[in-house]
């Protein structure tokens, strides 16, 4: 998303690259660019200038250490603000009552109805909660429909009454019908139009009135740039929101609305999303994200993303097959299968620090693996556990299964024999505990 943005900045701060001292001159053509590059990005002039005029502000007032150039000076000053203008720090996320009541809003086409499905996926695995998905907008019957896909797809209730068409009225009875079934939170899921219109307000407005939420989401498309912004303000004078969620963070936009939001409407974004899967939704942390944008990676998000789909268990057997070498193609299948849990490629490699800017006019499709997918999925479960049984004759049949060429099954098994006979080779060097360590107990 901010690929522009990143290079643009990295130019300017080349300007003090060789720099032996900060000097009035240097940071003010270097603290030009930023704006220029900021005003690009669909950065609201009034706002990049205040930025920059703290920029040069710092920057000036700042003394360079002997181990610290000018161009790492002003890229720390520079990270410090855009966290500053994004929020400062991770924002909180009120999920308490019986039911708690999250009321979520925005244009239609913003991404609000995924979102919904995202944040009770999001609630139920990482949060331990019981959601119950409720389907407000009286005028969509494809709102409805998709909300019901998506409760299915994550295991999670949808409450619909589409014979009533009075949305205070369904939300008064989701919330009767959640504590019959033991549900702790509600995600309400209201009417958008595609602008802002007076019957919307009113109508989102006199349920926030009635159900009295503890969240109030503004869903955000950042494709939209600052007409985003325009809107989020319009919203928040009418509701008063309690926080902000940006949707298509995937997009090829050039991300004005996510550095300005926050500091329009003074509400904090507090989750990002990105693409259609119910797993790719993470709390907002301004730090990480001036991180990405300056090109810096974001190795704590990636961990964490990491750390989601671990399971220890699993982990456990799948080391001790590791070490008799029997890692077979099913479980390189199930580990295929973590990976893209986390999220789309190109934003996995973004999130490396030097990767992202490395990869940025390279398309890396989340169809990569669909080859080797069809591979392993034409093979019987004996082949699967016996990589060794496969010969030419089996081959010939997991290429017409799969749609492939008998060159392109004895590749990929190429491959994989390479891969098995370097976690074979890791295998044997010694563990950290028995390497000098024991000397020393």
């Amino acid at each position: 998303m901010f690929d522009n943005l990143s290079e643009r900045l990295e130019s300017a701060f080349k300007q003090l690259k060789g720099e032996g001292r900060i000097t009035e001159l240097n940071v003010a053509n270097t603290v030009k660019d930023i704006r220029k590059a900021l005003i690009d990005a669909d950065v609201n002039y009034k706002i990049a200038k205040e930025f920059t005029d703290r920029v040069k502000e710092k920057a000036l007032g700042l003394k360079v250490l002997t181990a610290v150039s000018p161009g790492q000076l002003m890229v720390k000053v520079v990270q410090d603000e855009l966290t500053e203008l994004m929020g400062g720090s991770e924002s909180g996320f009120e999920i308490n009552g019986n039911p708690a009541i999250i009321l979520v809003a925005g244009l239609q086409g913003s991404g609000k109805t995924t979102f919904c499905g995202k944040l009770a996926n999001y609630l139920k695995t990482k949060k331990g909660k019981s959601p119950l998905l409720v389907a407000a907008d009286i005028y969509r019957p494809a709102a409805i429909d998709q909300l019901k896909v998506l409760g299915e797809q994550i295991g999670v209730d949808v409450y619909s009454d589409p014979e009533n068409k009075n949305a205070v009225s369904i939300a008064q009875q989701a919330i009767k019908e959640a504590r019959t079934r033991n549900k702790n939170v509600i995600i309400i899921d209201t009417a958008g139009r595609l602008a802002v219109d007076e019957a919307m307000m009113q109508e989102v407005s006199d349920v926030k009135n009635a159900v009295k939420p503890q969240e109030i989401l503004f869903v955000v498309d950042s494709m939209t740039g600052q007409d985003a912004v325009n809107t989020a303000k319009a919203f928040n004078d009418r509701l008063d929101f309690s926080g902000v969620v940006l949707t298509k963070l995937d997009g090829d936009t050039r991300g004005g609305a996510a550095l300005t939001v926050r500091y329009t409407v003074n509400k904090p974004i507090k989750f990002v999303s990105s693409g259609e899967k119910m797993e790719t939704l993470d709390v907002f942390y301004p730090d990480r994200m001036a991180q990405r944008i300056l090109g810096m990676g974001d190795i704590t998000s990636l961990v964490e993303k990491a750390q989601g789909q671990f399971d220890e268990e699993q982990a456990r057997k799948l080391g001790k097959k590791i070490r008799k070498n029997q890692f077979d193609f099913q479980d390189f299948h199930d580990q295929l299968q973590q990976i893209k849990k986390m999220g789309s490629l190109k934003d996995l490699m973004s999130m490396i620090p030097g990767v992202g800017k490395a990869m940025k006019d390279i398309d890396i499709s989340d169809d990569a693996f669909k080859g080797v997918e069809a591979i392993i999925s034409s093979m019987t479960p004996y082949e699967r556990a016996n990589p060794d049984s496969i010969d030419l004759n089996r081959k010939k049949r997991i290429a017409i299964g799969s749609g492939k060429d008998v060159g392109e099954v004895n590749q990929f098994m190429k491959q994989f024999d390479q891969m098995r006979d370097m976690m074979k080779n890791m295998n044997k060097m010694p563990m950290g505990g028995k390497m000098g360590m024991g000397g020393r107990r």
